[in-house]
């Protein structure tokens, strides 16, 4: 299979459009979720999306199979809260190492129908690693700005126990992704780099942080230069940023990262920004639009949607960005 770094030379990638927002077409009730095998588990596990790989596995095929169509080359695991620490609200951290490890092997096998059809066009899977919901450099109580509700131990020991699930269900690359807090984002590279020494192998790795409102700083208080200073001592693929913001009010952060980063830049947006029911009403045709301006400024090398967009954001943003080079990379990552 062609090498994912000769491709990103060649041309702009596509990253797949967002999970959850397919997966509330289904509508799924409680019952769904749990399916047989959790029929009697004692806690709701209604929204815990990631346990859909478990009892849901078709759906969650489906909705690869529908971004690959799109004209998706990456798509992502169906894992994002896929930690112990993550899992933990639905008592569900033994199940972690299952969860990650089928959900890599459902991409994986609709990634590889895929490029058995077109094996000009390889298809990817990207292991997605969320930040989890707790963050280790700012404390969650007000009157107590020492306390910290997870160590970076903790993260670690998480962590490796997702990557080492994701990469054993065939993920051809690790995505860490909507970077809020750096210090958690440095226990996952930690994690990576450690699986990578013990099985003496090279996995490419994604990173996206998310800048959280118009102060243009990720919510532990780093700058885009900041954020991209944090991790470029760990070898990878690209850095960008996704979610929180629309495509356009990106625009000024992706220029930093796409001046001051030797590697390949990404952005996956949302689809605009939320409604006052928590909705995204950007069109395919009104997002594509905004991205155009990535491309015509040379300032990416994958791109793809975050929250609220659907298959037919992907078709419409990859139809437009064929038409452009893709950022000019100065170094490869090896």
């Amino acid at each position: 299979m062609k090498d994912i770094k000769e491709i990103l030379k060649e041309r702009i990638l596509i990253l797949d459009g967002a999970m959850g927002t397919m997966l509330q077409r289904y509508k799924f009730t409680e019952e769904d979720f749990r399916g047989e095998r959790f029929k009697e588990w004692e806690h709701p596990l209604q929204g815990n999306n990631d346990l859909l790989s478990l009892t849901q596995p078709e759906a969650i095929a489906e909705v690869h199979r529908k971004y690959f169509a799109a004209g998706a080359d990456i798509v992502e695991t169906n894992t994002f809260s896929g930690t112990t620490i993550a899992m933990a609200d639905y008592y569900m951290e033994d199940l972690v190492y299952e969860l990650n490890y089928e959900s890599a092997r459902i991409a994986k096998k609709v990634a590889d129908e895929f490029t058995a059809k077109e094996p000009n066009k390889p298809r990817f899977v990207a292991g997605s690693i969320g930040p989890t919901n707790k963050t280790a450099s700012m404390s969650p109580d007000v009157n107590d700005p020492g306390y910290r509700a997870v160590s970076f131990d903790e993260l670690r020991i998480a962590y490796k126990q997702q990557v080492e699930a994701l990469l054993d269900g065939g993920s051809d690359l690790l995505l860490v992704e909507t970077i809020f807090d750096t210090l958690n984002a440095k226990a996952a590279l930690f994690a990576i780099e450690e699986v990578k020494e013990e099985r003496n192998i090279d996995v490419p790795i994604m990173v996206s942080g998310t800048i959280t409102d118009a102060s243009g700083r990720t919510l532990s208080g780093q700058t885009a230069e900041a954020f991209l200073i944090s991790i470029s001592h760990i070898p990878i693929l690209s850095v960008g940023f996704n979610c929180a913001l629309g495509a356009s009010q990106l625009v000024p952060h992706l220029e930093v990262l796409s001046k001051k980063s030797e590697h390949a830049v990404s952005a996956h947006p949302n689809a605009g920004l939320p409604n006052a029911f928590g909705e995204y009403d950007e069109t395919p045709e009104q997002m594509a639009a905004q991205i155009k301006e990535y491309a015509e400024k040379g300032l990416v090398n994958i791109v793809g949607g975050c929250c609220g967009t659907t298959p037919e954001h992907i078709t419409a943003i990859a139809n437009m960005v064929a038409k452009y080079e893709p950022r000019k990379l100065t170094v490869v990552s090896k």
